[in-house]
C-alpha cells in the first residue's frame, strides 16, 4: 500500500481555501465527476482501491493489441448519447455490430451464426423465423403485465403467455433456438430470466444509432479524462464520516483524507457488501435502494488464436433445450481485423465459471467451440474476467429485480447531506451502461459543486466538460465492415 501520488498528477497537491472533494472509485462515474470539479476549479482528490483506474472499464494489452475484459460497446451510437461528444473528440473508432438499438438484438440477425451441440448449422430462415417469435411472446408479457398488480419475473409471465397461446409453443429445434434469444436477453442484464422484473424490465430509455464497439478499447477514454487529476491508487476506502463541515474518508492503512464533500461511485456490489461504514449510517430509504437493486454478473472468457477458422460473422452462438445450455461468442476479427473470439456468460453460468482457475474457465469455453467447430484450433493466450468475485466490483451491472420498483435508481442518486452518489446504478435512464456511468458522474459533480459553493457564497456557471469549448457535434468514426 502506498501513498505515492501516482503519474495522473504533475504536481502535489496544495491545500487552500478553494472548495475541495474527494471522490471515491475511480470508474467513469468517478473519473467523470472528478474530471468536472477540478475543471471547475475544485480541490480534487480521488481514492481508488485498484492498482489501475477505470473500474469495470479494463482494456487489456497482453495480446499486443486491446481488447476490454469489461465494457466494449457504446450502446446508442449518436449525438444524443453523453459520452459520444468525448469519443468525437478523440477520434476512438466505433464498429457498429447493429443498426437497432435494443435489448434483444446487439449484432443484426443476419451477423449471427447458431449451432447445434452436434456442429450443425441452424438455418438463418429459422433463426429469423424464431426471432419474430420471440417478439411475439415479449408483446404478449405486455398484457400479463397490465393485468396483474403484483410484479413477476421475465419467465413467469412468458410461462403464461405459453399457457394462454399453445401455438407459440416451439419444440425441438426452433424451442432451442428461442432458448437462446433468451440467452442472450439475460446476457444484456447479466441476470437469468426467473430473476428479471416484468414490470420494469424495459423502463431504461434506449438511444437511436444502435450499438457500436470500441476497437481500441475504452481505456484511450479513462486515460484523457483523468489526465491531471490527484489519483490515489490503492487506497481502498472502509469509512465515510459526514459531518456538518466536511467528510472525513478512512482508508485501510488508517490514512485520513478530510474535504467539504464526497462523490461516491464505487460498484453497487461494494455498497451492497456494506465493507464501507457511513457514520453515521446512510437513511433507511438509501440503504433499502442498496439493497433492493439488482446487480448482475456477466464475464467474458477471451481466446486468442493463431489463425482464423471460423466464419465470418460478429456472434457464433451454441443452442440448446434451456437458456443456461446456451452460449455465445463474438468474433472480435470481423470489427479489429485480430483473431480473437469471446465467450460471454451471464447469469447463474457466470458464477459457476467464476468457481474455475482460469485455464479451466478458457478450456470450457473452448470445449463448447469444438462442438460446433470441431476443426478449432487451441488458443495460444486467453483471458478471463472475475467480476462476480473481485471485491472491488462483486458483479458486473445493475437490474431491475422482481417486485422492486424503477425508482430505486434515483433514490441510489439522490445525495445524503454532503455525500453524493454516481454509478450506473443510479442511473434511471441508462443502467447498466457507460454513458449512464458517465452522465452520473456528470449529475453528482453539477450538484455537489452547487452544494459546497452555496456555503462558500460562490455559485456560478458550470465550465464545459474537460474545459473545452469544442462543439459536442463532432462525428463519431463509425465503420461497418
Amino acid at each position: 500500500m502506498t501513498e505515492d501520488l501516482i503519474c495522473y498528477s504533475n504536481v502535489e497537491p496544495t491545500h487552500s481555501a478553494s472548495p475541495s472533494v474527494i471522490v471515491i472509485g475511480s470508474g467513469f462515474a468517478g473519473i467523470s465527476a472528478a474530471r468536472a470539479l477540478h475543471d471547475a476549479s475544485f480541490q480534487v482528490t480521488v481514492l481508488e482501491s485498484r492498482n489501475r483506474v477505470g473500474g469495470r472499464v479494463c482494456t487489456d494489452y497482453s495480446f499486443g493489441f486491446p481488447v476490454d475484459l469489461g465494457a466494449s460497446w457504446l450502446h446508442g451510437v449518436c449525438n444524443e448519447n453523453p459520452l459520444a461528444p468525448v469519443i468525437g473528440r478523440l477520434g476512438l473508432p466505433l464498429y457498429r455490430t447493429s443498426g437497432d438499438n435494443s435489448v434483444l438484438y446487439d449484432h443484426d440477425l443476419e451477423s449471427y451464426a447458431l449451432y447445434e451441440m452436434d456442429g450443425n448449422k441452424v438455418c438463418q430462415k429459422l433463426v429469423a423465423e424464431v426471432g419474430k417469435t420471440f417478439e411475439v411472446i415479449l408483446e404478449e408479457t405486455n398484457k400479463v403485465r397490465d393485468e396483474f398488480s403484483e410484479d413477476m419475473s421475465i419467465q413467469r409471465a412468458i410461462s403464461i403467455v405459453f399457457d394462454r397461446n399453445p401455438n407459440l409453443r416451439l419444440e425441438g429445434l426452433a424451442h432451442n433456438v428461442l432458448q437462446w434469444y433468451l440467452c442472450r436477453m439475460e446476457g444484456w442484464f447479466a441476470a437469468d430470466a426467473e430473476t428479471i422484473s416484468l414490470k420494469c424490465w424495459d423502463k431504461e430509455e434506449l438511444l437511436p444509432g444502435g450499438h457500436g464497439l470500441m476497437v481500441r478499447g475504452y481505456l484511450p477514454v479513462i486515460n484523457t479524462l483523468a489526465k491531471g487529476l490527484d489519483i490515489r491508487l490503492g487506497h481502498r476506502v472502509t469509512s465515510i464520516n459526514r459531518r456538518k463541515n466536511g467528510v472525513k474518508v478512512t482508508v485501510e492503512n488508517g490514512t485520513t483524507f478530510f474535504a467539504d464533500a464526497a462523490v461516491i461511485a464505487v460498484p453497487l456490489g461494494v455498497l451492497k457488501s456494506k465493507t464501507i461504514k457511513f457514520e453515521p449510517r446512510l437513511p433507511q430509504w438509501k440503504e433499502q435502494a442498496i439493497d433492493d437493486l439488482g446487480v448482475g454478473i456477466e464475464n467474458k472468457i477471451i481466446l486468442h488464436f493463431d489463425r482464423v477458422f471460423w466464419p465470418n460473422v460478429e456472434f457464433l452462438g451454441v443452442v440448446s433445450e434451456t437458456s443456461y445450455g446456451c452460449s455465445y461468442f463474438l468474433n472480435l476479427h470481423k470489427a479489429t481485423g485480430h483473431p480473437v473470439l469471446v465467450y460471454m456468460p451471464a447469469g447463474q453460468l457466470a458464477k459457476d465459471i467464476e468457481k474455475l482457475s482460469d485455464e479451466a474457465a478458457a478450456n470450457f469455453a473452448f470445449i463448447h467451440l469444438k462442438k460446433i467447430l470441431p476443426d478449432a484450433s487451441a488458443p495460444i493466450q486467453h483471458l478471463v474476467s472475475h467480476w462476480g468475485s473481485d471485491v472491488n466490483t462483486l458483479g458486473s451491472y445493475s437490474y431491475d429485480a422482481v417486485g422492486k420498483p424503477h425508482d430505486l435508481y434515483e433514490k441510489l442518486r439522490n445525495p445524503v447531506d454532503n455525500l453524493f452518489f454516481a454509478g450506473e446504478a443510479t442511473s434511471a435512464d441508462y443502467p447498466g451502461s457507460v454513458h449512464g456511468a458517465y452522465h452520473t458522474g456528470q449529475m453528482a459533480a453539477e450538484d455537489c459543486r452547487m452544494r459546497v459553493l452555496e456555503r462558500y457564497g460562490e455559485v456560478d456557471l458550470f465550465q464545459p466538460v474537460m474545459g473545452e469549448d469544442t462543439p459536442a457535434s463532432i462525428p463519431l468514426l463509425i465503420s461497418r465492415f
